[in-house]
């Protein structure tokens, strides 16, 4: 039923999903080399593939091939949503004589295999046209505006929505009406903006259903929720300008459908890496903050639902029905991964895949895929298959003078796979599990034979429902309550600073005598008041000797300055009678 598409060295074949993970005989291998661009039709019954000398359609259900298009260049190929349409694109070339090139993005009806349109298309980024998922209307960008073709008839352009400059725009999933998200960069101070408007109203600023703009963008990514509700925008600037991160600065905005939009508060700097819609629509997942990174839970108030604690992670997957949500540290970090279950929040298993430069849910929402592929890695190149419970079903590696590049679960449309109650008992599997052996941290000779100490560079912060109980409720703060949160202590961190001002002056390079003194436990006398007279005398001994630290270090002292030190051995004097009295 299930099969995983495997592209690489050895040629492009395909495998049996669980249970048998044997190569399916539905699709004949193709040993070249050569294979560059491999796409299934959204539903899964279609698969494309260019192998460097023809592109060639099969229908995987019925093993027969569709059709056979003599375009040995294709570098990328799509399927519109009702499997209607190819798109194909290969690279743009000009003529020998510096004339333009020829049209290099071809639609292809894939009924009659006849070329429907065939389009310039320069840049290789955002080069397929964009459908509605019923495929009434169809989208591309071109000279930063949109233009909007209906039922699929590419000659004649049905609407188009120009605004200043259009550099990116997503249409909803989901039925009618389609709406549409655009984002124009800032220029000469203006600030970006990302708009959302019903198609076909593209009227003046007062048509758009929604507006948000901010200043710190130099690219933005936009993702839609299932239902077509809500926007969220992740805006990131190329450099940080305050030099805490080399990856640009990242900020998160979500917008709704219904003229709503908000700044998503995060309680902890540092880059955002990565944002997860649920599939419920209502809830998505952000991995954010310096490592070791947050992980949070919102609601569509922008208000955190479920706080993951921080730990080695850098990215986000809800499974296809969204009961399970799996927070993994891939690229550079191990492989690493958690799996919850978000229905009761409760962690189901902590499998590590290291070295993956893949993952992917499978459309069954039981099994996943991790896989090291070239040219990320050039060395092990292989897959695994999961089940989430933590257990390696079946493993593959490629010998060691072959690479694999790329591996992908054929779809499936939603709804053809029940979901299941999640489990939480390891599947039992033949192979051995994938725990690799801890290793061991380099201890010098003089510390081999004495007591471990624990060495970690920073605790990690436990899930909001694991953590020690201190009494109160354990609900993550809301919007306003972080701000006030945040307010209170820059106040706090404000009111220390003028306090260590009015104590004039730079920290104090040595310890005075008296300063000491002070280090020992201090004494109490039984009363009080001689208690709080004793420490007031000690604090303004305390003020003299930076005094005359600064006084010595060449510094011009005010008259009251000199007075004060005047005052030291009388001071001196009523401290020693107040501790004697002790």
């Amino acid at each position: 039923l299930l099969s995983l598409a495997v592209r690489g060295s050895e040629g492009l074949y395909m495998v049996n999903g669980p249970p048998s993970f044997t190569e399916s005989t539905a699709f004949q291998r193709d040993s070249g080399k050569n294979c560059k661009a491999v796409g299934f039709s959204k539903d899964g019954s279609l698969f494309a593939w260019c192998n460097g000398e023809k592109v060639n359609i099969v229908n995987v259900t019925r093993a027969e091939l569709l059709h056979s298009f003599d375009l040995p260049k294709t570098v990328c190929l799509e399927f519109s949503p009702k499997n209607n349409v190819l798109a194909t694109w290969q690279a743009y070339a000009t003529a020998k004589d510096g004339t333009a090139g020829v049209p290099n993005l071809q639609l292809h009806d894939l009924r009659t295999g006849k070329c429907l349109k065939a389009f310039m298309q320069k840049k290789m980024q955002n080069w397929c046209p964009c459908w509605a998922d019923d495929e009434s209307i169809c989208a591309r960008n071109v000279n930063n505006e949109v233009h909007f073709f209906e039922n699929n008839n590419f000659n004649t352009i049905a609407n188009k929505l120009h605004l200043q400059k259009v550099s990116d725009f997503v249409l909803s999933p989901g039925a009618q009406p389609t709406k549409v998200a655009v984002y124009v960069p800032g220029s000469k101070g203006a600030p970006s903006f990302v708009r959302l408007y019903q198609y076909p109203n593209f009227g003046g600023p007062q048509s758009a259903l929604a507006n948000k703009s901010f200043f710190k963008a130099d690219k933005v990514t936009m993702l839609w929720n299932k239902k077509a509700t809500a926007v969220l925008v992740i805006a990131s600037t190329e450099v940080d300008k305050t030099g805490a991160s080399y990856y640009g600065e990242q900020t998160l905005h979500y917008l709704a459908a219904n003229g709503e939009s908000a700044v998503v508060q995060l309680p902890k700097n540092g880059p955002i890496y990565d944002v997860a819609w649920s599939p419920n629509s209502v809830e998505f997942c952000a991995v954010y903050g310096f490592m070791p990174a947050k992980a949070t839970v919102f609601n569509l108030k922008c208000d955190p639902v479920f706080d993951f604690g921080t730990g080695p992670r850098n990215a986000a997957y809800y499974s296809p029905h969204g009961h399970i949500l799996v927070l993994a540290g891939f690229g550079n970090l191990r492989g690493q991964m958690e799996v919850w279950d978000v229905k009761n929040y409760k962690l189901i298993s902590k499998p590590v895949a290291s070295d993956s430069t893949y993952f992917a849910w499978c459309p069954d929402g039981e099994h996943i895929v991790t896989a090291t592929c070239a040219p990320r890695l050039r060395v092990s190149n292989g897959y695994k298959i999961w089940h989430y419970t933590g257990s390696v079903l079946h493993s593959y590696e490629v010998p060691s003078d072959e690479e694999m590049w790329q591996v992908f679960w054929q779809p499936f449309l939603d709804g053809v796979f029940p979901e299941k109650a999640v489990k939480y008992q390891a599947v039992p599997s033949e192979l051995p599990s994938a725990e690799p052996r801890p290793a061991q941290a380099y201890r010098p000779p003089a510390l081999r034979n004495k007591p471990v100490t624990s060495s970690k560079l920073h605790e990690d912060e436990p899930p909001q429902n694991m953590k020690p109980h201190l009494g109160g409720n354990d609900k993550p703060l809301s919007k306003t309550a972080l701000k006030n949160q945040r307010k209170h202590e820059a106040k706090k961190a404000a009111k220390q600073e003028a306090k260590a001002d009015a104590n004039q002056g730079p920290a104090q390079a040595k310890a005075p005598q008296n300063a000491l003194q002070n280090a020992v436990p201090a004494m109490t006398t039984g009363d009080p008041e001689v208690d709080k007279k004793i420490k007031n005398l000690k604090k303004k001994l305390k003020a003299i000797e930076q005094l005359k630290e600064q006084a010595a270090a060449g510094k011009q002292l005010e008259k009251n300055q000199v007075e004060k030190i005047q005052k030291e051995a009388a001071l001196l004097k009523e401290l020693e009678d107040l501790e004697l009295g002790v």
